[in-house]
């Protein structure tokens, strides 16, 4: 038992501490959404998209939003955005809120240690996923976006 309990922080510190890289399977992860409703990825989802900047989340979510609300599961896919930089008082006074009116589900990073994704600055990232392995890693802008669906 002690053993389990001493590997559980190591493998947080070893998913935080790495990202994810081609062939890798992510396993099964939860991220809040903008409602502070755990969300699951897992085997099923087969795009990510992932916005690390204020300008790159605001086209993903107006690309969104000009989709029927059920775009994303649909497409076996999801949108999160990495808020860890912003300030609290910013997130909780401003952000959430506007992402409260939005018809699609928006996960949350909140945590600065978390170093799963990729980023490039000025774009987003998409890993293209199948059965749960990571089959490819780019970065698009928000012309690119139809094109990934």
């Amino acid at each position: 038992m002690l053993k389990k309990l001493l590997l559980i922080p190591l493998f947080a510190l070893f998913l935080y501490a790495n990202s994810f890289e081609v062939n890798q399977n992510i396993g099964t992860f939860s991220l809040p959404n903008q409602f502070d409703e755990k969300q699951t990825i897992d085997s099923s989802i087969e795009t990510l998209v992932v916005s690390f900047e204020k300008d790159t989340g605001k086209d993903v979510n107006e690309f969104l939003s000009s989709k029927d609300k059920d775009f994303l599961k649909n497409h076996h896919a999801a949108f999160i955005a990495n808020i860890s930089g912003m300030p609290s008082i910013i997130t909780k006074m401003f952000a959430l809120p506007k992402m409260r009116g939005y018809k699609h589900n928006v996960l949350l990073i909140y945590d600065e240690e978390d170093k799963r994704f990729k980023s490039q600055e000025g774009k987003s990232t998409v890993y293209k996923l199948k059965d749960g392995v990571i089959k490819t890693i780019f970065f698009i802008t928000k012309d690119d976006l139809e094109k990934i669906f």
